[in-house]
């Protein structure tokens, strides 16, 4: 790899429309980023849908932080956490992908993570986890989770 390579900020991020993972360079997120299929417009301000098929690849190869919400629809905590967790993603475009996983849709991932109460929130990096938190928590806890990356 080169310099600007390894220092290159970049994220894997799914396409909402064709489900396409694209790499998103993190520090140019003044324009708008897009799909490199279909070229419809990525969600880089909003949390990401992850799923047991494409979780591993977006957290190993993002080289930012990615904050992940394990969460399940019929929840009320999590519920209560969404805008809350929507609000963090758009503060903190450029420097923490934001994803969230349904855990009722996704078991893989959520039982390799030992999921057992929801929301969970993680943060990892570099391809594994470094933070965790479980309820529902407000926006300085989120800001104190990534803090320091």
């Amino acid at each position: 790899m080169s310099g600007t390579e390894t220092s290159a900020r970049h994220a894997i991020v799914p396409c909402g429309s064709c489900g396409k993972l694209n790499r998103v360079n993190m520090d140019k997120l003044g324009s708008t980023a897009v799909c490199g299929t279909c070229k419809e417009p990525l969600q880089v301000d909003a949390p990401i849908v992850l799923t047991d098929a494409t979780f591993d690849t977006v957290v190993a190869k993002s080289t930012v932080p990615v904050m992940v919400d394990f969460y399940a629809d019929w929840c009320g905590p999590c519920k209560m956490m969404a805008p809350v967790f929507a609000d963090f993603a758009r503060r903190q475009k450029g420097r923490v992908l934001v994803a969230k996983v349904n855990t009722d849709e996704n078991p893989g991932v959520s039982m390799r993570f030992g999921i057992r109460s929801i929301p969970t929130l993680t943060v990892m990096h570099g391809g594994r986890e470094v933070a965790r938190q479980v309820g529902a928590v407000p926006m300085a806890a989120l800001e104190q989770m990534v803090g320091g990356m």
